[in-house]
């Protein structure tokens, strides 16, 4: 039973789509995007197993060079401010608040832990006007080990005060939710399209198309106190 619900932010929350414009002007080609959200996981995940730590807007911007060094083009300093600023900026899927004040209203903990540093998280979900939905907005960044490391789970379940048993995270990315069980945390997966679980990892008990659907489930299996 879960207590509390701690939420993926990028993708989960947040639509990426809205850096497609960027992408088509700079590449021309919007879907590179998904190239370059690719190149940030990779690196981010060698920079949390290998070191040094980085966080996840300079990481960002290094795979973002990347894929224009791969691409053969040539990015400019407006380019890359173009990147950070609309970072802050994502809109929510419209699926997103009324999911969310159900939990609220149904007497969850909702927090969010995400792998952006605490300034940005801020600015995202302030911007997307769902800052008042959470009690906590919680980073990565605080422990300097980004997720899936187990190190942000146990910071995440601390901040709330519950065992890491008793909280769940809700993710549209399947190496989160992998993080997230192997930490010992509960967890429920956001199949956003073109996301799906690892095979040869734990899988979540809970599974949904949107977080409409995902919170359904959380109100059916967890009880709130």
């Amino acid at each position: 039973m879960a207590r509390a619900l701690v939420f993926d932010v990028n993708e989960t929350l947040l639509d990426l789509a809205a850096f497609d414009p960027n992408f088509a002007r700079v590449f021309g080609d919007a879907g590179v995007r998904r190239e370059w959200f690719g190149q940030l996981l990779q690196t981010a995940f060698v920079s949390t197993i290998a070191g040094p730590y980085a966080d996840f807007g300079t990481i960002g911007i290094a795979a973002l060079d990347a894929v224009a060094a791969k691409r053969q083009v040539s990015l400019t300093d407006a380019d890359r401010d173009a990147i950070r600023a609309t970072m802050r900026a994502l809109p929510p899927h419209p699926d997103v608040r009324p999911a969310l004040e159900r939990l609220r209203d149904a007497g969850f903990t909702l927090a969010t832990l995400t792998n952006s540093t605490p300034q940005v998280a801020e600015a995202q979900l302030t911007h997307a006007g769902l800052r008042d939905l959470f009690a906590h907005v919680l980073s990565a960044d605080t422990v300097r080990r980004l997720k899936p490391a187990p190190e942000p789970y146990r910071m995440a379940a601390d901040a709330l005060g519950v065992p890491l048993g008793e909280m769940r995270l809700i993710a549209a990315h399947g190496w989160d939710i992998a993080g997230a069980l192997r930490a010992g945390a509960l967890a429920a997966f956001v199949a956003r399209p073109g996301q799906v679980l690892d095979p040869l990892y734990p899988q979540p008990d809970i599974v949904g198309a949107d977080l409409g659907a995902v919170a359904e489930r959380i109100l059916a299996v967890d009880k709130a106190e």
